[in-house]
């Protein structure tokens, strides 16, 4: 694919990364030259100083016979307007934009082809809420991400000792837990993809992912670990749009599995926006103004008692020193927005309990659209080494390498394996593990888990339709 990605920040470098990898014809624009000349320097693309809200600027980067443009600045009048040109003037087929905007967010028509005609708008702020809800519904999980329409759910968890199944091979899940279908995916120990089959024993500290319907997550998770208290006190550093949005939801149970809410406290150091934190949430949301990394203040307000601490500054340093401090005062979970790699590749697992990086949490919500194939969702797993699809089989049994083939008769890439299969549609819809009998049917949509980015091609290429098709 010829892609065209606006802006060479945070996201637009992390989508880069992990596109240029798979044989795309990548080229960035952005006003910055030395963030240009780094990405040119350390990927094989083409860079382009200048404005992505200029013609002249889009048509030097190819997008007269562009496939997809991807706006993701740090401004939304410029994605917008980029996605506004790409479309009236060089009808580029594919324009996703980032906008940050709440306001915007609440005005969908703009955004469509009656407006700036992008065809898909990311909310970042929105998509982090989301992801920190998720793992609010599930506090022993350190991922959870959804499939088919929230009816599966793949999930990574760290083995505690104790847990039923921990020292004991797979093989046992099914006699634990006879009523429940699950799939253990990948298994992770000492940051190493250990094989899974039957006989595989887990030990304490792996890391595992399992896919399940949604309704046996727990069950599962039991098998794994001992089950934790329900969040029912967050105390949050940091007002910013991912913090109100974050505590708004907390207050109200919205976006909450589970019918709950939670007592919520904020902290921020800024006065003016302290003030208005205070006018736009409710009342029982306490507003607190301070700095989140001082001992006396976290000690005061109670941060002993609190079930989870999450630092969302948008300061990397304050919010792993906050993080730390909180876990020593005796937070029972903590978790800290971290955007730059490095530091979040080394926080990750230790006293701070979840690293969440929003580049690649946004990077999830971009990937689908830059997938070959008819993919539905594609999300990024272990700092963006791993990815899940679900995608939809399409083809018949001449066309199709995978359509009337059993689960093991198709031979996928090594480090990708079929999780679960989705049959039927709407209310129909049922979610099958990929046991190796199951047979697979047109039009049925299959959850993948891909252990390694490299192999994704590999992957698409199995299930591309054949020309015959047509």
């Amino acid at each position: 694919m010829k892609i065209i990605i606006v802006g060479a920040g945070r996201v637009g470098s992390s989508v880069a990364e992990a596109l240029v990898s798979e044989a795309n014809d990548i080229t960035v624009i952005d006003t910055d030259g030395a963030r240009v000349a780094e990405l040119q320097s350390r990927f094989d693309l083409r860079g382009l100083v200048g404005s992505g809200a200029l013609p002249s600027i889009l048509q030097a980067g190819g997008a007269a016979d562009a496939d997809m443009l991807i706006a993701v600045t740090a401004f939304d009048e410029t994605n917008l307007v980029a996605c506004k040109i790409a479309a009236d003037l060089y009808n580029t087929p594919m324009r996703i934009a980032r906008v940050r905007n709440i306001e915007l967010q609440q005005h969908p028509d703009l955004m469509g082809e009656g407006g700036f005609r992008a065809t898909q708008v990311i909310f970042p702020e929105q998509t982090v809420t989301d992801y920190l809800l998720k793992l609010v519904d599930f506090p022993e999980a350190l991922q959870v991400l959804e499939f088919a329409d929230g009816r599966a759910s793949l999930i990574a968890v760290r083995a505690f000792a104790g847990g039923p199944l921990v020292l004991q091979p797979i093989k046992e899940l099914r006699r634990h837990i006879p009523n429940v279908d699950t799939r253990i995916v990948a298994l992770f120990r000492d940051d190493a993809s250990v094989r899974v089959d039957g006989d595989t024993m887990i030990q304490p500290g792996d890391e595992v992912f399992f896919l399940a319907a949604s309704r046996d997550v727990r069950a599962v998770m039991n098998e794994l670990r001992r089950m934790d208290q329900p969040v029912r006190t967050v105390m949050i550093a940091g007002g910013g749009n991912v913090g109100l949005r974050f505590a708004l939801a907390l207050s109200t149970g919205e976006g909450l599995d589970v019918a709950k809410r939670c007592s919520v406290k904020i902290i921020e150091s800024h006065k003016r926006r302290a003030e208005v934190l205070a006018q736009q949430t409710p009342a029982d949301v306490l507003v607190l103004l301070g700095d989140c990394t001082d001992e006396d203040l976290l000690t005061q307000e109670g941060v002993a008692d609190v079930d989870l601490f999450v630092a969302l500054t948008n300061d990397d340093e304050n919010n792993i020193m906050s993080s730390l401090l909180a876990k020593r005062l005796g937070a029972s979970r903590v978790i800290a927005l971290i955007n730059r790699k490095s530091y979040g590749d080394l926080m990750q697992g230790g006293q701070i309990d979840i690293a969440i990086s929003p580049s690649y949490v946004t990077m999830s919500a971009l990937l689908r659209f830059a997938r070959r194939g008819d993919v539905v969702v594609a999300h990024t797993l272990r700092r963006a080494a791993a990815e899940a699809l679900e995608l939809i089989v399409h083809g018949d049994a001449r066309s199709s390498r995978v359509v009337g083939k059993t689960i093991e008769q198709i031979e996928m890439p090594r480090g990708a394996i079929i999780g679960a299969i989705v049959r039927g549609h709407g209310d129909q819809a049922r979610v099958l593990m990929a046991h190796h009998e199951v047979g697979i049917q047109a039009e049925e949509e299959m959850i993948i888990f891909v252990e390694y980015k490299r192999v994704v091609p590999g992957v698409e290429k199995i299930f591309t339709v054949g020309l015959g098709f047509f």
